[in-house]
């Protein structure tokens, strides 16, 4: 029952559906590029992927200095509410390249 509340809560926070429809769109994404595309401050969007990431539906993974997050999803019930945010056809904006990654 606690998956469910939590899960459910993430999804009731327009800025969380918003960084969740941007990556349907978008895929795997750098907190830069997630914080520029969307305009948000760094504190308000990391407080928000955390409460994504605690509640199943974000991975995180690090490349040099660099975050990025992606989809994840850890149950049918995260699967479909996903499903149900991209039938919402959220506006999504394009996605900003605002970090330099070094090759190699």
């Amino acid at each position: 029952m606690d998956d469910f509340i939590e899960t459910v809560a993430a999804v009731s926070n327009e800025t969380r559906v918003q960084i969740l429809a941007f990556l349907l769109e978008h895929g795997k994404s750098c907190v830069c590029e997630l914080e520029h595309s969307l305009k948000m401050g760094q504190a308000r969007l990391s407080t928000n992927l955390a409460i994504l990431k605690k509640a199943g539906f974000l991975t995180v993974s690090r490349e040099g200095k660099w975050a990025y997050y992606a989809l994840a999803p850890k149950s049918l019930l995260h699967k479909n509410l996903l499903e149900a945010i991209k039938a919402l056809h959220v506006k999504v904006p394009c996605k900003i390249e605002a970090c330099r990654i070094k090759s190699g």
